[in-house]
């Protein structure tokens, strides 16, 4: 599997590129395997560099996107929290924008359809992008139209031939995936209808940084945005950031308004590009202290899970996402420590986390088993978990909460 080392901005092309984590060598985070099967598996370096010219932060280097993404365990419909915040914003979206029957919306990267179905509710027409066959396969038994293809520019003009520009375009967590972003902007620009609006979600730089919310580094998410890097890289394309919005989802979000360029831009988005401005965002100094702050809370980390096995605690964990892999590997945690992964996704259950080989098994056995400890790796979940499991609780098993700072709760 080829590694392919970052030598220029994925963004501007820039080469002033800087230094900023090195999480060692890690496996590819979503590949998990069959008990009878697993071996530690491929393994590469993983960290991130920042660009002195337009202020985006990338990963070292990439693997293909087919070895990641062909096949991928990740269903959204798995979380509640995730399905609920989605029907609220298509309903927004449907209200704001006069949307009716007339109306397209487009998602990219849609998933098993868990945000197109609440449109369809709607009566508006709606088609998925996927790359993943077996996610794409889920939706379209659901009823949700799915085009099976990775999104650029290409794609664009062929949905553009077949269906039509769209009048709503939905991107969420899907623009820190992809290696050749410009491509992707540019299709994204060339779908959406002149008087169209589309609606990004991505992970916010700020909060992974003042969060050391390093378990969000993985070989997926190769670009990491501040609204400066995104708002330089969607202008080249003709669209503009006229709004945008703070989220709390995965340890801190934004959610990016777009419009082609011409649209008025709102003070909200002044004032954030103003703050990052102040705050130094754009330059080096403004990560000093971070690997050092990534490196003394897995210090911490694995000092408590070991006193805790020392004093004969049992301890699993909740969550079997990329961001636990990260974490687990980077903290050094194996079976000897941890004893199963819970996760609702059948889809992950009976398999094993990589690199580290925990067995991951279904919540409905956690009561049962009721360990002393369960290491919360799905940490930006933390209120959805700890409703699903207040049997558990109730019974006096405790939470370790691991970022920013590790907690028993």
């Amino acid at each position: 599997m080829a590694f392919i080392s970052t030598a220029a901005c994925r963004s501007c092309g820039g080469s002033s590129l800087f230094p900023i984590l090195d999480l060692g060598e890690q496996p590819l985070a979503n590949s998990y395997a069959c008990p009878s099967s697993w071996t530690e598996g491929h393994h590469h370096p993983l960290g991130l560099l920042g660009c002195a010219e337009c202020s985006l932060v990338q990963l070292i280097g990439t693997v293909e996107p087919e070895a990641l993404f062909d096949y991928y365990p990740y269903f959204s419909s798995y979380s509640t929290t995730m399905v609920k915040a989605m029907e609220e914003l298509s309903e927004r979206v449907v209200r704001e924008l006069s949307l009716s029957g007339d109306s397209f919306t487009v998602e990219i990267a849609s998933n098993d359809g868990y945000l197109l179905r609440s449109y369809q509710e709607r009566g508006i027409p709606v088609l998925g992008i996927e790359p993943a066959r077996n996610v794409a396969e889920a939706a379209l038994r659901d009823g949700v139209p799915t085009l099976v293809a990775y999104f650029g520019r290409e794609t664009a003009h062929q949905v553009v031939r077949r269906h039509g520009r769209a009048d709503v375009v939905h991107a969420n967590n899907v623009m820190a995936h992809v290696p050749d972003i410009n491509g992707f902007t540019e299709g994204m620009a060339a779908l959406l209808k002149e008087d169209g609006t589309a609606f990004v979600e991505c992970p916010y730089l700020g909060d992974l940084v003042s969060g050391t919310a390093f378990d969000t580094v993985y070989h997926e998410h190769v670009l990491y945005y501040s609204l400066t890097s995104f708002d330089t890289l969607v202008r080249r394309h003709g669209l503009v950031v006229t709004d945008v919005e703070r989220l709390s989802r995965h340890g801190g979000s934004l959610r990016y308004t777009l419009r082609h360029r011409g649209a008025p831009v709102a003070a909200a988005v002044k004032e954030l590009l103003a703050e990052e401005e102040r705050s130094g965002m754009h330059g080096h100094a403004y990560y000093q202290g971070f690997a050092e702050r990534v490196e003394s809370v897995t210090r911490k980390l694995f000092d408590l899970l070991s006193g805790l096995r020392a004093e004969g605690a049992r301890i699993a964990a909740y969550g079997a996402a990329a961001k636990g892999t990260v974490l687990l590997n980077h903290t050094g945690v194996n079976t000897r420590m941890i004893e199963k992964v819970y996760d609702r996704n059948p889809h992950k259950q009976g398999r094993v986390m990589p690199g580290v080989g925990i067995p991951i098994a279904d919540p409905e056995e956690l009561v049962h088993d009721m360990p002393t400890h369960v290491l919360l790796l799905t940490w930006n979940l933390r209120d959805e978990i700890w409703e699903q499991q207040r049997a558990y609780r109730e019974r006096g098993g405790r939470f370790i909460l691991p970022l920013p700072e590790p907690v028993v709760l």
